[in-house]
């Protein structure tokens, strides 16, 4: 079987088990205070140019949505989010289980747009019954998208300036995050994420890691936010092993350098997709891509290779995703192309 299920399939980046390894017998200090904590968090400020950016290094991507949303949000306030973002869909209420409720408003190819946003906010606050209603306390967007979309520099600026003005924080989900600035193309780079955004976090779980996301405040953390995620379960004691993996990943660009070679792997998928005439159910620049596949063939190709349903696209077709990751093998793709 080949699989092109997700883009955390495998384990982690060699040079990352290999630092792990060096550093096993070391005696450090827990929960983040370590000097591999710190230096990633050097390493980190760099790549944002920011710093004075706050970071700090959570064990999962639901674990910082929930706990970065729960800290930067008061307890009648909800997150507004694409009808189909993350937090809305796939995070099992994760977001609701802290008390917020998540505020969807229609997605464009999994992405909010500015002008949308601001008629939103201006509805909630015009309606004379907004006090006894959930009020719309945070932003928040996933670069790439489920879609596997890129919002562009300007779209990220527009949403900004939004919530800028009606003092809401915008937050995004970087999951994904090297895969979008390394998609071909993409005008937003790590310091323009840096600008547009409150809060952010570098996803690592995904990106060649065992696990582990960092999270970036580039101004003022919320009072007291390490204790807030040792309060939703999300702080390892052993906090060097998050800390010795992003010093790793932002060594020498391995993040990025890595994050490129799932896009260079994405697009010889999409040759691949394209010459065996699979239309595809959107456009996406990035490492997921997404086609309509007959039923029947589906299945059939289902016993060879290893791919995500997304969801029907009508009573006898399927929109299927493959992923490519950092770890992607090029014999993998021309295998695929073989059994198709």
């Amino acid at each position: 079987m080949i699989s092109f299920e997700n883009d955390y399939i495998q384990g982690a980046h060699p040079e990352i088990l290999r630092r792990l390894a060096e550093s096993n017998m070391e005696p450090l200090s827990g929960y983040g205070s370590d000097p591999y904590c710190e230096r990633a968090r050097e390493k980190i400020r760099r790549a944002c140019g920011c710093e004075n950016a706050e970071v700090y290094f959570l064990v999962g991507g639901t674990q910082t949505n929930a706990v970065v949303i729960d800290a930067m949000t008061k307890g009648y306030e909800g997150v507004v989010a694409a009808d189909s973002g993350h937090i809305a869909i796939h995070e099992a209420g994760a977001v609701e289980f802290t008390g917020h409720k998540v505020l969807t408003v229609p997605g464009d190819n999994g992405k909010i747009n500015g002008n949308e946003l601001r008629q939103y906010l201006q509805g909630f606050y015009q309606d004379e019954n907004h006090e006894h209603m959930v009020f719309p306390g945070m932003v928040y967007i996933s670069h790439p998208t489920e879609f596997g979309t890129l919002y562009t520099k300007e779209e990220l600026k527009q949403i900004s300036e939004v919530c800028r003005e009606y003092e809401i924080p915008l937050y995004l989900d970087g999951a994904r995050l090297g895969y979008g600035l390394m998609s071909s193309g993409t005008d937003v780079s790590l310091s323009d994420v840096a600008e547009f955004c409150d809060a952010f976090y570098i996803g690592g779980t995904k990106v060649g890691a065992l696990c582990g996301e960092a999270v970036v405040f580039p101004g003022k953390a919320p009072k007291h936010f390490l204790t807030s995620v040792k309060q939703h379960g999300a702080l390892l004691a052993k906090g060097r092993l998050l800390g010795i993996q992003f010093d790793t990943l932002f060594t020498d660009e391995l993040y990025f350098r890595i994050s490129r070679h799932a896009i260079e792997m994405a697009e010889k998928l999409k040759e691949v997709l394209r010459d065996k005439r699979l239309p595809f159910a959107w456009e996406s620049p990035t490492n997921q891509q997404f086609v309509i596949m007959d039923d029947r063939k589906m299945e059939q190709l289902r016993e060879k290779v290893v791919f995500s349903f997304w969801e029907k696209a009508d009573q006898n077709h399927t929109v299927v995703r493959f992923a490519t990751s950092w770890g992607t093998k090029e014999e993998e793709i021309e295998e695929l192309r073989n059994l198709l």
